[in-house]
C-alpha cells in the first residue's frame, strides 16, 4: 500500500513554480499577480484566503485581497469584478465562495473573464474542459490528476467511480478521467445511484467527494484499488482544539485494501491551493 503524499507533492510543485517565477522576474517580467475577493466575515473563507495569500508569497507571486463588507450588493460586487477583468496588472482572480445569500453566485461567476478565471468555474472554461480544449481546470480536479501522474497510478482502461456530482469536483473529475490520455471508464455516482456500494466495489479507482465523513467503508472497496479522498470535514475530538479533520473515507478500514490511497489531512487538500498557483502562472504566461 502506497500513501499518496499530497503535502510533499505540493512542496515539489511550489519549488518548481517559484523557480519559474524567479526566471521571469530575472528576465525583467512582472511576477504573476493573483487577486482574491472576500465578501463578508465567514471564518473558513478567511482562512482559505489567508492560505492562498501565504502560498502566493512562497511562489514569488504578487497577491492582493479585496475585503468587502457582507452588505455589499450584487451590483457593487459585479462592478469590482469588471474592474479586475480590465486591470492589466492582474493576471488572475478568484471570488471566494460562498457569497452572502443576497448575491447570485452563478451570476458573479459568469461575469469573470475566462482569461482570468483561475478557479476554472466560468461556463466558457467548463465548456472548453468538456471538449478537451485549452482551459483552466478547477483546482481540486487538477490537483488530483497531478497526484495520479506523479505517482504513476495507472488509469487507462480502469473502472473509476466518482462519488459526488458537484460542479467543483465530482462532475469535472468524471469528465477529465474519461478523456484521452487518462482513458478511464467512469461512473459518476450520487445520492440517487442505485446499489451505490456495488458500483463502488467494482471500481479500480474511487474518488470520494461527497462531504460525508467516513462514508466509504472497507466493504465498499475492492482489493488493490486506488482511493482518492477529497472530503474534509471537522468533527468533534478530545484534543486542545476540540475538533479534528476527517475525510469521506474510513481510512482505517479502507487503507489496508488499497494499492494507493490519499490521507486526510495531507492528501488532496494541499494540491488544491498549489493548483490554483499553477493556473495563475499559466494565466500570466498567456497574457505576457
Amino acid at each position: 500500500m502506497t500513501i499518496i503524499d499530497g503535502k510533499l507533492t505540493a512542496q515539489q510543485l511550489r519549488a518548481e513554480i517559484a523557480a519559474e517565477v524567479a526566471e521571469m522576474v530575472a528576465a525583467g517580467k512582472a511576477a504573476p499577480h493573483l487577486v482574491a475577493i472576500l465578501v463578508g466575515n465567514d471564518g473558513a473563507s478567511q482562512t482559505y484566503v489567508a492560505n492562498k495569500e501565504k502560498m502566493c508569497g512562497e511562489c514569488g507571486f504578487r497577491s492582493t485581497v479585496l475585503r468587502l463588507p457582507a452588505e455589499t450588493t450584487e451590483e457593487e460586487l459585479l462592478a469590482r469584478v469588471e474592474e479586475l477583468n480590465n486591470d492589466p496588472e492582474v493576471d488572475g482572480f478568484i471570488v471566494q465562495l460562498p457569497l452572502p445569500k443576497h448575491i447570485d453566485e452563478q451570476r458573479v461567476i459568469e461575469a469573470i473573464s475566462p482569461r482570468k478565471d483561475v478557479d476554472g468555474f466560468t461556463p466558457i472554461n467548463v465548456g472548453a474542459m468538456v471538449l478537451g480544449l485549452e482551459c483552466f481546470v478547477p483546482a481540486t480536479p487538477a490537483g488530483i490528476l497531478e497526484l495520479l501522474k506523479r505517482y504513476n497510478v495507472p488509469t487507462s482502461g480502469k473502472k473509476c467511480a466518482v462519488i459526488g456530482r458537484s460542479n467543483i469536483v465530482g462532475r469535472p473529475m468524471s469528465i477529465l478521467l474519461s478523456q484521452k490520455g487518462w482513458d478511464a471508464t467512469v461512473t459518476l455516482c450520487h445520492s440517487r445511484t442505485a446499489n451505490l456500494a456495488e458500483v463502488v466495489r467494482e471500481a479500480d479507482i474511487v474518488v470520494a467527494a461527497l462531504g460525508i465523513p467516513g462514508f466509504v467503508k472497507g466493504d465498499m472497496v475492492k482489493e488493490g484499488a486506488t482511493v482518492i479522498d477529497v472530503g474534509i470535514t471537522r468533527v468533534a475530538a478530545d484534543n486542545a482544539r476540540g475538533w479534528r479533520v476527517v475525510g469521506d473515507v474510513d481510512y482505517d478500514e479502507v487503507a489496508p485494501k488499497c494499492e494507493y490511497i490519499t490521507p486526510v489531512p495531507g492528501g488532496v487538500g494541499p494540491m488544491t491551493i498549489i493548483s490554483l498557483m499553477k493556473n495563475t502562472l499559466i494565466a500570466a504566461k498567456r497574457r505576457k
